[in-house]
């Protein structure tokens, strides 16, 4: 019930999994957002090419989801934080978000170690007991995308310390993300296009 927030095809294509009621905050509180969120993840395809793409700072498949909702006004974004202990403060900054709107953290994790899962758990944890945010959002790639990149030729380069949806779960189901609301999208085999 809680999924028909999305459209159909969202809930076909993506694996979907929220904690602490994510998807009715986002429903009623950030609904401009949701719809931003839905109409890039409606749009996205994953294109063989870019999985064909070895190395590098951020893989296309980041790229293009961050660029799209750049055009909705989705920004990367650091907190500065301090912590003041009698009168001294000492500066706490958070890890970067990459992309920001409205009180809405979103990270892409497509191809990262695994620990990067704690890192932005850890920062969204953080932020919403800060009241700067009200809703983690973590976007990463189903298990079953393995037999995709093993018959291309990649599989070495998505192995199992790399981020994908069973390394994600296990992490948020031990507390990981603590009090704030969370709401992951596993892209499926499903949106896979051979356009190469």
């Amino acid at each position: 019930m809680a999924f028909n927030v999305f459209p159909k095809f969202i809930r076909s294509h993506y694996e979907l999994h929220q904690w602490r009621h994510a998807c009715a905050i986002l429903a009623k509180d950030f609904p401009n957002e949701l719809k931003d969120i839905t109409d890039v993840l409606s749009r996205f395809r994953l294109k063989k090419s870019w999985i064909k793409v070895g190395g590098g700072n951020k893989s296309p498949i980041s790229n293009w989801i961050d660029k799209e909702l750049s055009l909705k006004g989705w920004i990367p974004k650091n907190f500065n934080t301090r912590i003041v202990v009698d009168g001294n403060a000492l500066d706490s900054p958070t890890h970067e978000v990459d992309c920001f709107k409205n009180r809405i953290a979103l990270e892409i994790e497509w191809n990262n170690k695994d620990p990067f899962y704690d890192r932005d758990l850890n920062n969204f944890r953080l932020l919403f007991d800060l009241r700067v945010i009200s809703v983690g959002v973590i976007i990463t790639r189903c298990d079953d995308l393995q037999e995709i990149f093993d018959e291309i030729g990649r599989g070495s380069s998505y192995g199992m310390s790399t981020t994908h949806m069973s390394k994600l779960l296990p992490k948020i189901q031990g507390g990981g993300g603590a009090g704030c609301p969370l709401l992951v999208l596993g892209i499926r085999k499903s949106l896979y296009e051979e356009d190469c």
